[in-house]
């Protein structure tokens, strides 16, 4: 079972590291070098921090209390970010991140969750569940990157949490 605990502000630096190895170890299929590499540069400024902690950030954490993944729920409606270790990959961590978002969203009275999954991304939203809504995309300094607006409504889940 993958231990998860809120954003501190000491992560930010870990997490930025985090974010910036996942992107380039997962992401090199689906986008170009000058892509991956201006996507990771949005994880080295201030900004990056306040985010997480502007929003609803999960952190998962290895057996040491080492962060290894993250997600960012944005105004109880949006996963904004979400990242794992490279070598941690299929072993349920992303998932663990997810469902716990869904369930904070789904208590706080969310309808539905939506996604802006990039190309990598795609086939883990839509194994949780998320449908394919619209092909868009999104920029990074000089560089954009194609993404899927993934949607899932939480109807299902509320009914599966009140039975």
């Amino acid at each position: 079972m993958t231990k998860l605990r809120p954003y501190l502000a000491e992560d930010a630096e870990l997490l930025a590291i985090l974010l910036q190895a996942s992107v380039e170890e997962l992401a090199a299929d689906d986008y170009t070098a000058d892509q991956r590499d201006a996507w990771a540069a949005s994880a080295e400024d201030e900004a990056f921090a306040k985010r997480l902690a502007a929003n609803l950030t999960l952190v998962a954490l290895d057996d040491d209390g080492e962060p290894v993944g993250f997600a960012v729920l944005v105004q109880n409606s949006a996963i904004q970010h979400i990242h794992v270790h490279p070598d941690l990959i299929g072993m349920g961590i992303g998932r663990a991140l997810l469902e716990a978002l869904q369930k904070l969203a789904l208590a706080r009275g969310a309808e539905a969750l939506t996604a802006d999954a990039t190309d990598n991304a795609k086939g883990f939203f839509a194994r949780l569940g998320y449908a394919a809504k619209a092909r868009n995309t999104i920029n990074y300094g000089d560089e954009w990157l194609g993404t899927t607006t993934m949607e899932l409504p939480l109807k299902a889940l509320k009914t599966a949490v009140v039975q």
